[in-house]
């Protein structure tokens, strides 16, 4: 399993007039999240772009238990499950308050695709390389 986690704070312009994280922004702190992650890989979704692979999302699940407020600090934990051996490849995502309460949980898929071929194509070999130890027992 591999696990990253990276902080935002919310900013005013994404709240509602509650002073709520608007619920629209959790796919962007998803995303963040998930950026981050590969990030932290030593990797990033601009070389995935150079290598002529995006990433679009394909499905999205989000539960709501708090909300996350105006200039709270949030935790964005993103979570692999499973190694993919395909074209897709599924985000488990966790935010927290700085009081570690669990506010919001969101799966991500999304697949690797070949936008020049127009078809889904296989993980890239370099990031298989870098998230393998973290699957190996």
């Amino acid at each position: 399993m591999y696990e990253a986690t990276t902080q935002i704070r919310v900013r005013y312009g994404e709240t509602d007039q509650m002073g709520y994280l608007y619920y629209g922004y959790y796919a962007l702190y998803y995303e963040v999240g998930r950026a981050e992650a590969i990030r932290q890989l030593g990797f990033t979704y601009k070389q995935l772009e150079e290598m002529g692979v995006m990433m679009p999302v394909v499905d999205l699940h989000a539960q709501y238990f708090r909300p996350a407020l105006y200039d709270d600090l949030i935790t964005v934990k993103t979570i692999l499950k499973e190694l993919p051996d395909g074209p897709k490849i599924k985000f488990h995502s966790e935010l927290y308050n700085e009081q570690e309460q669990l506010l919001n949980k969101g799966v991500t898929m999304l697949v690797f695709y070949n936008p020049v071929l127009k078809q889904k194509v296989p993980m890239p070999d370099d990031l298989v390389q870098r998230l393998t130890p973290f699957f190996s027992k």
